[in-house]
């Protein structure tokens, strides 16, 4: 009897993060969907003139202005259509929670960052962007969706037939599986 509420218990938890990750994955493609697809120069290099402005708040103690420029370098990386700006930005937002004092509320929202950024980078077909993305959820402890990452750049690297790609996924896939085992340091570095 006992097993069998152990056993729903499970079930139940499985099925709520299965359900939760779901959610987050239509979120980002509905916003991936409506962004603007202005794919100029401009719309591609504004997030990184807003990723100063959160630096140089940062560097004057001024989070919520911070914060504001964040929101204006996020809205600019969706609009680049490219992966680079969102995990830049979700980056950013990281650095702005540790300054706050809101990590954890900071990294849900890098992760949606990145999550955008990795359907960007499969869709582009750049293992270097997948590899990247891999790297974030890694410092976020998410194991999961870095061997859901690894599966998604081996079918990049396939597609691209570069055995160059290859090889940067086979050494990534090495480093993850040797810190995965316990055989290096606690922080995942790439």
């Amino acid at each position: 009897m006992k097993a069998d509420r152990s056993l729903g218990s499970h079930t139940s938890l499985v099925l709520a993060v299965a359900s939760v990750t779901t959610l987050m994955v239509v979120a980002v493609m509905a916003m991936d969907l409506f962004a603007d697809h202005a794919l100029g120069t401009g719309a591609q290099l504004a997030w990184r003139t807003q990723l100063q402005k959160v630096d140089a708040a940062l560097a004057r103690h001024d989070v919520s202005a911070a914060e504001s420029a964040w929101r204006e370098a996020y809205a600019a990386a969706l609009k680049s259509r490219h992966w680079e700006g969102m995990v830049a930005v979700g980056d950013a937002y990281r650095q702005v929670g540790d300054a706050g004092g809101f990590r954890q509320a900071a990294a849900a929202k890098a992760r949606q960052s990145y999550l955008t950024a990795l359907f960007r980078a499969r869709g582009e077909g750049s293992v270097d962007g997948v590899l990247r993305v891999a790297e974030r959820f890694a410092e976020l402890g998410d194991r999961e969706v870095v061997e859901q990452c690894i599966r998604v750049a081996w079918t990049v690297a396939a597609q691209a037939k570069d055995p160059l790609a290859q090889q940067s996924v086979r050494a990534f896939t090495e480093r993850w599986e040797a810190y995965a085992l316990g055989a290096v340091p606690h922080n995942f570095t790439p």
